[in-house]
């Protein structure tokens, strides 16, 4: 056992071999492809092959096949069983040694916000996705929920076919516009209980831990913006990923959030990220 995670220390001590690990996590329960792994960390293909190799070997990742691609995710067991020997057994689960989330972590408590839940989406332009999650969830259950929005590099101005559908779905645009998510890192700004990301690029970027340590999700999708064909298909386009996220955010605000503890609740909003088409139809 001991000599188990002493390999996997080691393993995550090389820089790269690390990163390649947080970028997993922050993709749960994704299953990632190689190559966008190589591109979103700039490693070259060969060298990311033998990092991928001594972190399979080390237990810390699974692999899967997928047509002709093979796919990538954090090896869940094996990564808890390091956590808990670090934290139960070398920390003898003193909470004076161990950090206070591990421990509230290994109670499965969390901390119940005194009003609403503050809840960000994050995406990389912060003009579509984002938004359309942003305004659905406010829209659908702002008594319970402040929401907000940000872009890891956000555009301008909001794309005009995602105003055109909230228009059309009814939601008031007037106050929306476009934020940078470094708004929301600075020591007056909300500290919230839920971060989500809704694609794929904002996920894979390095991004500091969030105060108080929020449930957090990855609610990948495909991004309209890059539709092309007719005026008629890049709406359609839009309106498809205004569907999605109200069925994923009608799911989220009928979780009975008073009686989940955070491992549970954790697992309800992976889930919800992890919704097929047809379920998002």
């Amino acid at each position: 056992m001991e000599i188990r995670i002493a390999s996997q220390l080691s393993t995550l001590g090389h820089p790269q071999r690390l990163a390649i690990f947080r970028m997993l996590m922050r993709r749960m329960p994704d299953h990632v492809p190689a190559g966008e792994i190589s591109t979103a960390l700039d490693i070259k293909p060969s060298t990311l092959s033998a990092y991928l190799s001594n972190l399979l070997d080390a237990g810390l990742l699974s692999q899967t096949r997928v047509g002709t691609s093979l796919r990538y995710s954090v090896n869940v067991s094996n990564v808890q069983g390091m956590l808990d020997f670090l934290l139960l057994d070398c920390c003898r689960g003193r909470p004076d040694m161990c950090s206070p989330l591990a421990t509230a972590f290994a109670q499965g408590k969390r901390d119940m916000p005194l009003d609403r839940f503050k809840v960000l989406f994050i995406c990389t332009g912060n003009s579509a996705r984002s938004i359309f999650a942003e305004t659905i969830l406010r829209d659908m259950a702002g008594d319970r929920f402040e929401v907000y929005s940000a872009g890891t590099r956000p555009y301008s101005e909001l794309n005009p076919l995602a105003v055109e559908v909230l228009r059309q779905k009814g939601h008031d645009v007037s106050a929306l516009r476009a934020k940078n998510v470094q708004e929301f890192m600075q020591p007056d700004a909300p500290v919230f209980d839920f971060v989500f990301t809704v694609c794929d690029q904002a996920a894979n970027e390095e991004c500091p831990a969030w105060s108080g340590q929020p449930v957090s999700a990855h609610w990948g999708m495909s991004d309209p913006v890059k539709a092309t064909g007719s005026d008629a298909e890049r709406s359609l386009a839009f309106h498809a990923a205004y569907g999605a996220l109200r069925n994923r955010i009608s799911v989220f605000t009928a979780l009975p959030m008073a009686t989940l503890d955070r491992i549970s609740l954790q697992k309800a909003v992976d889930t919800i990220g992890q919704m097929t088409e047809d379920q998002n139809a």
